[in-house]
């Protein structure tokens, strides 16, 4: 099939991330106990993304995922996929709103480094299935090993040097997901958050950091890992503050970080919650600072199964557009549908609503 070359995300858009339907996950739960063999749960994993990606297309979406069926976690799995860092069993969960995760990490337990990574693989499946769609895959960002991971004694020094293997390595997987096929590449990336609020700011302090040298350096880390992407790979970034359980981990606008996040990221597109008073207004929209950066609105909130009104989110996409021309905004939910394999309190009726509610709005807005 012939490569799609995108210029920008799709005006009604998602995230990526889908409930794990319950044949699924009677699946893993019997190869966890040793009841079926891993090719057993590979066969199902592989029906249930075939059905999966029909769903996305019969809901209007013009770009699927395979809804990271195969992960526990949207960036641990990933992350472990590296040469050098390990999937843990953690010494503590991590914290949301009123709610722990379960005690998993990761570990850098040697020089960070891509030789070969298994997703590779999910991601040509996922390109066999698309047919006449773009296949769209979500990987966490750099910045998520970072943040997230606890690292062995004496493997790096510095930051510096750390974030040098790091760009190197996603360079790497990076141009092998690009030979695999892949067009359209999702950076997903929570940390931002942490710069969010002071609460946030001053977690970083505590470490030892200064939060505004850290912002620098994880924009280089993205920036540099893209620098030399081939010009028909489009890359976004998705950028909230944390999904689980219909839960979240961090509050705040955009403002704080504003000039880099909008104005200093070399990204395509950037796919941004904004679905209640956690994110802030749209003002801090005024610092894009290219004609060719779509801003992906995330309006409906995949944290519940109401619907939202479609007149009040057609109103607040005007009211973004006074920042930003129309032409450079689209519409998404403000995150996935499971960001984890336990998935957001809604039922699977209630997210393909909020998909095609997504896919109306965009219609009546944008053709």
């Amino acid at each position: 099939m012939e490569e799609k070359t995108l210029k920008g995300p799709f005006k009604a858009d998602h995230v990526g991330s889908f409930l794990r339907p319950e044949r699924l996950k009677q699946a893993r739960l019997q190869k966890e106990k040793g009841e079926i063999t891993a090719g057993q749960l590979k066969k199902i994993e592989d029906e249930e993304i075939i059905q999966l990606v029909e769903a996305q297309k019969c809901a209007g979406l013009k770009s699927v995922t395979d809804g990271e069926f195969r992960r526990k976690w949207w960036h641990f799995d990933f992350l472990a996929g590296f040469d050098g860092v390990d999937f843990v069993e953690a010494d503590k969960s991590l914290q949301f709103n009123g709610i722990q995760t379960k005690a998993h990490g990761i570990k850098v337990t040697g020089k960070i480094r891509f030789t070969s990574h298994y997703m590779i693989e999910h991601f040509q499946f996922l390109h066999s299935a698309a047919g006449d769609a773009v296949a769209k895959f979500a990987i966490p960002s750099p910045n998520m090993l970072f943040h997230r991971a606890d690292f062995a004694e004496g493997i790096y020094e510095t930051d510096e040097e750390l974030v040098a293997d790091l760009i190197a390595a996603y360079q790497g997987v990076i141009q092998a997901l690009y030979d695999a096929g892949c067009r359209y590449l999702q950076i997903d990336d929570t940390s931002w958050a942490s710069f969010f609020s002071e609460k946030g700011r001053e977690s970083i302090r505590s470490k030892g950091k200064d939060p505004d040298k850290v912002a620098v350096l994880c924009a280089r880390a993205v920036n540099e890992s893209i620098a030399d992407k081939p010009q028909d790979l489009l890359v976004t970034m998705h950028i909230c503050r944390g999904n689980f359980k219909s839960t979240h981990m961090s509050s705040g606008g955009y403002g704080a970080l504003a000039e880099i996040i909008f104005g200093g990221l070399d990204v395509d597109g950037l796919f941004l919650e904004f679905d209640d008073e956690r994110s802030g207004g749209f003002e801090p929209l005024r610092y894009v600072n290219r004609p060719d950066l779509t801003v992906v609105l995330g309006l409906i909130t995949s944290k519940s199964g109401k619907l939202e009104d479609s007149d009040l989110v057609k109103e607040r996409i005007a009211k973004a557009a006074a920042y930003l021309p129309l032409e450079q905004l689209s519409l998404s939910p403000q995150c996935g549908f499971a960001s984890t394999e336990e998935g957001n309190l809604l039922t699977e009726e209630q997210q393909w609503e909020k998909v095609r509610h997504v896919v109306d709005i965009a219609k009546e807005v944008w053709e």
